[in-house]
C-alpha cells in the first residue's frame, strides 16, 4: 500500500502545527508565561513560552510537520515493495 504523500505531509503539518500551539497554551495555563529558553526555543527561532510564541510555535510546526511527513511518506513509499497484483 502507498501513501498519498501530499496528504500524509499535510496530516503531519497540522498535527505538529496543533500540537505545538495547544502544547505552549497549555503551559501557559497552568504554569503561566515566562521567557527562559527551552529545548524548543532553541530548535524554533522565535518560539517562546507566551501567546506570541505559541503562534510562531504553530507556524513552525506547520513547516517542520509538513517537512517530516514529506520525508517519511517518501522513504516508506520507496522502501515498501510493490504489492503483487
Amino acid at each position: 500500500m502507498k501513501l498519498n504523500v501530499k496528504a500524509f505531509a499535510f496530516t503531519c503539518a497540522i498535527i505538529w502545527g496543533l500540537a505545538m500551539f495547544l502544547m505552549t497554551w497549555w503551559v501557559i495555563i497552568f504554569e503561566g508565561a515566562w521567557g527562559d529558553a527551552t529545548i524548543l526555543a532553541h530548535v524554533y527561532r522565535g518560539y517562546s513560552m507566551s501567546p506570541l510564541g505559541s503562534v510562531i510555535g504553530l507556524l513552525w510546526g506547520l513547516v517542520d510537520g509538513f517537512i517530516g511527513g514529506l520525508i517519511f511518506a517518501w522513504l516508506y513509499n520507496r522502501l515498501t515493495p510493490k504489492s503483487a497484483g
